[in-house]
C-alpha cells in the first residue's frame, strides 16, 4: 500500500482550514461590523440597561445574572470596528470607532457608579474581585476571543459564536467594576478593572485586525501608505506595552500560588503531632514579606522550640525567609475568628477546645503553685539555718514541710506546717515561744507545730 507523501497530506490539512466558500462578501461583514460601532437611540439605551444588569449581578454575586448582561450587551461593536478599520486602513471608521468606544465606556462606568451608589449592598464578591488582577491570561483571552468573533462575522455559519465570544470575552463586568471602585472610593479595584477592560478591548482590536488580513479584506485608502503603515506600529505598541504589567501580574499571581502550594506542603507534613492539630493556617506574601501562621489546637507544646525546630525545615520546602507564627491556645496574638466560619461543627469544636485548654492551664498553674511551696519548703530550712545559729544556738537540726491531718472522728482533713527540732541542749518555755514566732514570721504562715526528735538524720 502506497502512503501519500508530504505534498499531499499538506494539501488534506490545508482542506480543512480552507474558508473559501464559507465567507460572505466582504461588503456584507463590513456592514454588519459598521452597523454594531454605532451608539445612539436603541444601542445606548440597551447598554445602559446591560450597565444595570452586570451590576446587579456582581451586587449578589450571581453568574447567571452577569453572563445574562453580556450577551445583550452591544458593547463590542466598536472594538471590533477598531480592528477592521487598521485591518483596511479605514480612518474615518477608525475615528467614528474609537469615539463610540469612548461614549459607550463613559456611560457604562457612570451607569454603574450611580447604581453601586444608591445600592444598599457595597461588599465585594468572589464575581467583583475576578474583575481586578489582570493576567497574561486574559490577554490570551481577549485575543482568541476576537478572532472567533471576527470569523463569525466573516462566515456564513454564524452559531453560537457571537454569543460565546460576548461571555468569554467579559467586557461588561470590569466596566461595572470600575464604577464599583468609583463609588466606593476603591482605587485598586477602579485601576485593576479599568486595565482588564483595556486589555480584552486591545487584544479584541488586534486580532479582528489579525482575521481582516487572513481573509484578505481589500484595503480601503490607498492614498496614505505611511499614515498606515504610523498607525499600525502604534497599535503594535500599544498591546506590547498592554502584556508587560500582564505578564508581571501573571508573574506574581505565580509566585503567591507556588508560596501558598509550599506552605500548604509544609503545614501537613511538619505538623503532625500526637494530641495536637492544625485548626487553620494562612499564608501571607507582600513583597518580599513572607509569613506563615499556624493555630494549634490540643496539647500545647513547647513554643520556643518547637518554632525554631520547624524554622530550620522551611527551606527545604522552598519557603526560606519565611517568617513562622505558630499560635496556640488562647494566645491574644491569635486572630482566628470562630464567628466568621461558616462550618457550625468546626465553631463548636474550637469552643469546646478552649474551654478545655482554660480548665488545663488552671489546673496547671495551681500545680505549678503547690510545687512552689513544696520547693520552698525544701531549701527554706538550709536558707534560715545561718539564722537561727545566731538566735537560737539550742538548736541542732530543723525540718521543715507541710502535711495534711485527718481527724479520725470527723473526717476532715487540715493541712499543717510543721517544724522537726533536734536540741543540743533543752530550750526555755520562754525561749521556744520566741523560737515558734520566729519560724511563723519567717515562713509567712499562720502557724506552726514544732515536733522534738532526738535524731532528724537518723
Amino acid at each position: 500500500m502506497k502512503l501519500p507523501d508530504f505534498n499531499e497530506w499538506k494539501q488534506r490539512l490545508a482542506g480543512y482550514f480552507d474558508l473559501s466558500g464559507e465567507l460572505i462578501p466582504q461588503a456584507d461583514a463590513e456592514a454588519t461590523i459598521r452597523e454594531g460601532v454605532s451608539f445612539r437611540g436603541t444601542n445606548i439605551i440597551i447598554l445602559i440597561i446591560a450597565i444595570f444588569i452586570a451590576s446587579l449581578g456582581l451586587n449578589t454575586n450571581s453568574t447567571a445574572v452577569i453572563i445574562g448582561a453580556m450577551l445583550i450587551s452591544p458593547l463590542m461593536g466598536p472594538i471590533i470596528g477598531i480592528g477592521l478599520a487598521v485591518g483596511i486602513h479605514d480612518f474615518e471608521l477608525m475615528k467614528r470607532s474609537f469615539r463610540n468606544l469612548l461614549m459607550a465606556t463613559l456611560f457604562s462606568v457612570a451607569t454603574s457608579t450611580v447604581y453601586f451608589l444608591i445600592s444598599p449592598v457595597n461588599e465585594g464578591h468572589s464575581e467583583l474581585l475576578a474583575r481586578t488582577s489582570p493576567t497574561i491570561y486574559d490577554v490570551f483571552i481577549g485575543f482568541f476571543g476576537g478572532a472567533a468573533g471576527i470569523v463569525a462575522i466573516g462566515s456564513k455559519v454564524k452559531g453560537n459564536v457571537i454569543p460565546g465570544v460576548a461571555i468569554a470575552t467579559a467586557l461588561m463586568p470590569p466596566l461595572c467594576t470600575v464604577g464599583y471602585g468609583l463609588a466606593t472610593l476603591q482605587m485598586t479595584y477602579f485601576f485593576g478593572a479599568l486595565f482588564l477592560f483595556f486589555i480584552n478591548s486591545v487584544f479584541i482590536a488586534c486580532a479582528t485586525t489579525a482575521g481582516v488580513k487572513l481573509m484578505k479584506y481589500h484595503i480601503k485608502d490607498f492614498s496614505n501608505p505611511q499614515r498606515a503603515k504610523r498607525v499600525r506600529n502604534i497599535v503594535y505598541a500599544i498591546a506590547i506595552l498592554t502584556m508587560i504589567p500582564a505578564c508581571y501580574l501573571t508573574y506574581r499571581m505565580y509566585k503567591q500560588s507556588n508560596f501558598n502550594n509550599n506552605c500548604d506542603r509544609f503545614v501537613e507534613q511538619q505538623f503532625n503531632f500526637d494530641g495536637t492539630q492544625v485548626l487553620h493556617f494562612s499564608a501571607q506574601m507582600k513583597g518580599r514579606d513572607k509569613t506563615l501562621t499556624v493555630s494549634l489546637i490540643g496539647k500545647i507544646l513547647p513554643q520556643d522550640s518547637l518554632t525554631l525546630a520547624l524554622t530550620d525545615r522551611l527551606p527545604q520546602y522552598g519557603l526560606a525567609g519565611t517568617k513562622l507564627k505558630i499560635i496556640q491556645g488562647d494566645m491574644p496574638t491569635f486572630d482566628y475568628d470562630p464567628r466568621k466560619e461558616t462550618s457550625t461543627m468546626l465553631r463548636d469544636m474550637y469552643q469546646v477546645t478552649q474551654n478545655t485548654i482554660n480548665e488545663q492551664r488552671l489546673t496547671i498553674d495551681s500545680l505549678r503553685n503547690r510545687m512552689a511551696v513544696f520547693e520552698r519548703n525544701d531549701t527554706i530550712a538550709g536558707a534560715i539555718a545561718p539564722e537561727i545559729r545566731v538566735l537560737f544556738p539550742e538548736v541542732d537540726d530543723i525540718a521543715l514541710t507541710r502535711t495534711v491531718v485527718s481527724n479520725v472522728a470527723s473526717n476532715k482533713l487540715d493541712t499543717v506546717n510543721v517544724a522537726l527540732v533536734s536540741y543540743k541542749r533543752k530550750m526555755s518555755r520562754e525561749q521556744s515561744v520566741k523560737f515558734r514566732d520566729y519560724l511563723i514570721a519567717r515562713l509567712s504562715v499562720n502557724s506552726i507545730t514544732l515536733v522534738k526528735c532526738d535524731n532528724i538524720a537518723n
